[in-house]
């Protein structure tokens, strides 16, 4: 079984959370939130965003970056981040690894971005767009990894019915 793990790191508002955290219960993916928050996990607006998939998370809280990285140590980071050179579809992401997204006000620390500058990878956008929604992000990256892997354990086809309206 692939395992596909998002890592939000001080996220800031509520509905985005709300939202990745919906993505990756539709998907399979782990979600990671490391401390400090801008909500409270209770938080109403964190909860309808998700509606109700959020008893179906993998979802693990870490005290601070420090403690994400010493409890992940060895793990395979691709860190998100507008100030990256590689886009983030020239990559091959490896089972188990670790998508990271900043906060919605500063993105990565610019230190952690220095320590894996060859693991940066961007969305691409036009010159003058500052940044696309962290929720949407997310989703782009998610998906590019889950084509990469060819979809395990999701159901790749709908079906149609004949309504009484046709």
């Amino acid at each position: 079984m692939s395992i596909l793990n998002i890592v939000m790191v001080e996220p800031e508002i509520p509905q985005n959370t709300g939202n990745i955290g919906r993505t990756c219960a539709a998907t399979g993916a782990r979600l990671h939130l490391v401390k400090p928050l801008g909500f409270k996990t209770d938080d109403k607006t964190l909860k309808r965003a998700g509606l109700d998939y959020w008893h179906m998370l993998d979802i693990t809280y870490y005290d601070s970056l420090q403690d994400f990285l010493e409890k992940t140590k060895g793990g395979k980071y691709f860190m998100y981040t507008t100030k990256a050179l590689n886009r983030y579809v020239d990559v091959t992401y490896p089972d188990n690894c670790y998508l990271l997204f900043g906060k919605e006000t500063r993105g990565l620390p610019e230190h952690l971005l220095l320590q894996h500058k060859d693991d940066c990878v961007r969305i691409p956008m036009v010159k003058d767009a500052r940044s696309l929604n962290l929720s949407n992000s997310v989703a782009i990256a998610v998906y590019e990894v889950l084509r990469q892997w060819d979809f395990p354990q999701l159901l790749t086809h709908g079906q149609l019915h004949r309504h009484s309206w046709d």
